[in-house]
C-alpha cells in the first residue's frame, strides 16, 4: 500500500480487497539476528498477498507496525516497545482509518507474542460493538506446531526457542545478508536462579513442586543473550524455506477464506 500512488489506490481500494497488516517487534533476538523481527512478518505477509491475489483474491499490505506492545524484552539497548494500552489505541486507530473508507476487510499478520493482547482486544471490541471481525494469524506460534512435522519432533525440540527457530530458520532464508553466522551462540539450559529461589520453567514462570507460579521478571533474568533454550546453531536456511512457504499458503488461503465470508 505505501508505494501505490494516489491514483492507482482510488482504484485497487475502491473494491475493498483484503488487507493485511504486518506487526512484529524490535528487540533482542539473539547476538547472531537483527533486532527487527517486523522484518520477517512483512516479508511473510508480502509473499503471501503475491500468491492470493495470484490465485484470484485481490490482496495488499499495509505498512508494517515495526514497535511490538512491551513485554519481556525492555533491558535490551537499542530495543524499541510501546505500552500494550498505546499499541491498543495505535491498532483501534489504523483499523478506524482503513474503514473510515470502506477497507473493512483486515487480517492482522503478527510476529510478536507481546502483541497478542492488544490485537485481541481491539478485536473483541470491534466486534462487539460492531460485529466486524478482524481475524490475525501469529506467524511464530503457527510455526511452533509445523516444525515437529517439518523436522522431526527430536530436532524441533531441541531447536524451538526465542533467538532459534523459527525465526532464525526464517531469517535465514529470507534475509541472509543480515543473519551473522560467525556470532551464532551455542545453545543453553535456562537460568535457574528466580528471585524466590525456583527454578525457572520460561518467561514470568517459575516451577513450585511441579505446580506452575506467575514471577515478575524480564528476558535476561533467564536467558542467556536473548536466547531461551533452542538451540540456534540447529538452525538452517533450508528449515526457513519450508517454514515460509508453508506460512504464505496458509495466510494466502485464509486470505481467500475471509474474503468469500465476508463479501466486499
Amino acid at each position: 500500500m505505501g508505494t501505490l500512488t494516489g491514483g492507482e489506490g482510488r482504484e485497487a481500494f475502491a473494491r475493498n480487497p483484503i488487507i493485511l497488516l504486518p506487526m512484529g517487534s524490535h528487540e533482542d533476538q539473539g547476538p547472531h539476528a537483527p533486532m527487527g523481527d517486523y522484518l520477517l512478518a512483512e516479508k511473510v505477509a508480502e509473499l503471501a498477498a503475491i500468491r492470493a491475489t495470484e490465485a484470484g483474491t485481490p490482496t495488499f499490505v499495509a505498512p508494517v507496525l515495526p514497535f511490538g506492545g512491551a513485554d519481556w524484552f525492555g533491558p535490551m539497548i537499542g530495543g524499541i516497545a510501546i505500552s500494550q494500552a498505546t499499541l491498543a489505541s495505535v491498532i483501534t486507530d489504523m483499523v478506524a482509518s482503513l474503514h473510515r473508507n470502506g477497507l473493512t476487510r483486515i487480517v492482522v499478520i503478527n510476529g510478536h507474542g507481546g502483541n497478542v493482547g492488544p490485537i485481541a482486544e481491539v478485536a473483541r471490541t470491534l466486534w462487539q460493538e460492531k460485529k466486524v471481525v478482524l481475524p490475525s494469524l501469529y506467524l511464530w506460534r503457527i510455526s511452533y506446531g509445523l516444525l515437529p512435522g517439518l523436522i522431526g519432533a527430536e530436532k524441533a525440540k531441541a531447536v524451538s526457542g526465542h533467538g532459534a527457530d523459527p525465526l532464525t530458520s526464517i531469517g535465514m532464508h529470507l534475509f541472509p545478508e543480515l543473519i551473522r553466522e560467525d556470532l551464532i551462540p551455542e545453545g543453553k539450559s535456562l537460568k535457574k536462579d528466580s528471585i524466590l529461589g525456583l527454578p525457572y520453567t520460561g518467561l514470568g514462570t517459575a516451577s513450585f513442586n511441579g505446580a506452575e507460579i506467575g514471577l515478575p521478571m524480564e528476558y535476561d533474568d533467564t536467558y542467556h543473550d536473548g536466547v531461551a533454550q533452542g538451540d540456534p546453531k540447529l538452525c538452517s536456511a533450508e528449515t526457513g524455506q519450508v517454514l515460509v512457504e508453508k506460512l504464505t499458503d496458509i495466510v494466502a488461503r485464509f486470505a481467500a477464506h475471509f474474503a468469500s465470508k465476508v463479501p466486499a
